[in-house]
């Protein structure tokens, strides 16, 4: 069985296909495929290297494309801002005219605490959300009495016997009952 080898071997390194029909290559093709240096391995390199030209290429395109949809976003949020403290600065300017007071300063004054409200009315909601979500949650009771007593219990006798837990039985008991007494009376409050 283990005398003849599974594998047929390949002495020769050419491949001779015959065909029905005669082909007929010409002597330059023959010559230039004989006397050309590229393998299969540098084909394959060659390919690689042309198709990472072409993804480095087109990433650099998309990247392009979306730096210059982020500018023209901000382009139009700052002209929006622009607008809306344009149009506060005509209105303080105005009043400010009608006043008799300096215009510049008390502009820029009043451009910032636009800004700043805006800011104020942000955090806010923020905040305000962030209650309704914590008022949303469950909230955890605090532990009876006695499940905290009988859970302090079996922890002490556990420190004590550290090495004999199976002492410590009675309290387990203890606190094994207390834990059922508090899942019963739970049951009876969602059952009602």
């Amino acid at each position: 069985m283990g005398s003849s080898t599974s594998k047929p071997s390949s002495q020769s390194s050419q491949h001779v296909f015959t065909s029905e029909t005669p082909v007929r290559f010409s002597q330059e093709l023959v010559d230039s495929l004989q006397a050309s240096n590229e393998t299969n391995s540098t084909r394959e390199k060659t390919l690689e290297l042309h198709i990472q030209t072409r993804v480095t290429s087109e990433l650099e395109r998309i990247q392009a494309r979306e730096t210059q949809t982020l500018k023209d976003l901000e382009d139009k949020i700052s002209s929006a801002e622009d607008s809306t403290t344009s149009t506060s600065n005509t209105q303080a300017l105005t009043s400010d005219q009608s006043k008799g007071s300096g215009g510049r300063d008390s502009t820029a004054k009043a451009a910032g605490d636009k800004l700043r409200d805006l800011g104020r009315e942000s955090v806010q909601r923020d905040i305000d959300e962030l209650r309704k979500k914590l008022e949303g949650r469950k909230k955890v009771e605090e532990l009876d009495k006695g499940v905290e007593k009988a859970k302090d219990e079996v922890v002490a006798c556990l420190r004590i016997n550290d090495r004999r837990p199976l002492d410590c039985w009675q309290e387990v008991e203890a606190f094994r009952r207390e834990v059922g007494r508090l899942e019963k009376s739970f049951v009876d409050r969602v059952v009602r």
